[in-house]
């Protein structure tokens, strides 16, 4: 159980971040968890795999593509002979999901870029990487700016990954980040979460930037894989917010020094131009209704 463990630990840490790069680390996992009970079947299997599934949904609170994904994977395994093979089916399928929303998702959002084009986004997003990489393939000149976002700084993420696809970047700190919109065009996110009221929750800043970008009548598009939705909101639930150890922020703060690090918060639906995911471009109230007409085993 060594790779097992070490999976937990990497999700936990967040060395393994983005919900959808959490998401196939927790569908590794369960497979690996599950290889040692192959020859199980019935509600054996069943308690075993809930087991299994459970300890990886506790690594992070905000993350409903994990869940919809192990959701995906078990649900009703009882019910076949060899339960173990049809896991490994539904992960294979869990995989050509992903890389074929992944390619619907970029081919729909790079129509959003033009030629000379100021694009603005925040943390790290591969749904927001893959249009821009869409679009520069397509040969729309562009450039884009970006936060570093503290206190993990996954925004050095991003323009490192941008100057290695040739795409130009401008990288800010969050709090230049109203310089940065102000020459925008365009504000691209992604998401960790969507809830049934067409809320986003995405990493720390940006409903503040989403706001700010509503002053300057920059447009914000959401950028997500569908999975993301979380079903339990239909029925009330509020999406946690994770709150991050303190020592990110400051290591060495004074005794006395009370530290927040909420590591997401919500967007406003009524900021939100569209929601670009591998169902097409929707309003985020429209985004809600299709994903239940695609994906009724949500709910």
């Amino acid at each position: 159980m060594a790779m097992f463990n070490s999976i937990i630990h990497d999700i936990k840490s967040v060395r393994i971040q983005g919900a959808e790069n959490v998401a196939k680390a927790g569908a590794k996992a369960l497979l690996i968890g599950a290889s040692q009970y192959k020859e199980n079947k019935g509600k054996h299997f069943n308690f075993i795999i809930e087991r299994i599934k459970n300890e990886i949904l506790r690594t992070r609170p905000t993350e409903p593509m994990l869940r919809n994904t192990l959701k995906f994977l078990t649900l009703r395994l009882d019910c076949f002979d060899k339960p173990f093979l049809e896991l490994k089916e539904r992960e294979e399928k869990f995989d050509s999901h992903l890389e074929q929303s992944s390619k619907k998702i970029s081919m729909i959002g790079c129509k959003k870029i033009k030629n000379g084009d100021i694009i603005f986004t925040h943390c790290h997003s591969s749904a927001v990487i893959n249009i821009l990489k869409a679009a520069k393939k397509e040969g729309k000149r562009f450039s884009v700016h970006n936060t570093e976002t503290r206190p993990l700084f996954q925004g050095r993420i991003t323009a490192r990954e941008l100057v290695h696809a040739g795409i130009p970047v401008t990288h800010y700190i969050a709090e230049a980040a109203r310089l940065a919109l102000k020459k925008a065009d365009i504000m691209l996110i992604g998401a960790d979460a969507i809830t049934s009221e067409g809320k986003v929750i995405n990493k720390i800043g940006s409903e503040l930037f989403a706001e700010t970008a509503e002053r300057f009548n920059v447009p914000v598009y959401v950028c997500s894989n569908s999975w993301k939705f979380d079903p339990l909101s239909v029925f009330g639930y509020d999406e946690e917010i994770e709150m991050r150890p303190a020592k990110e922020v400051w290591p060495t703060a004074p005794k006395g020094v009370k530290i927040d690090n909420f590591a997401f918060e919500k967007v406003d639906s009524d900021l939100i131009a569209g929601i670009i995911s591998e169902l097409g471009v929707y309003k985020p109230e429209v985004f809600v209704e299709e994903v239940k007409k695609a994906y009724p085993w949500l709910f």
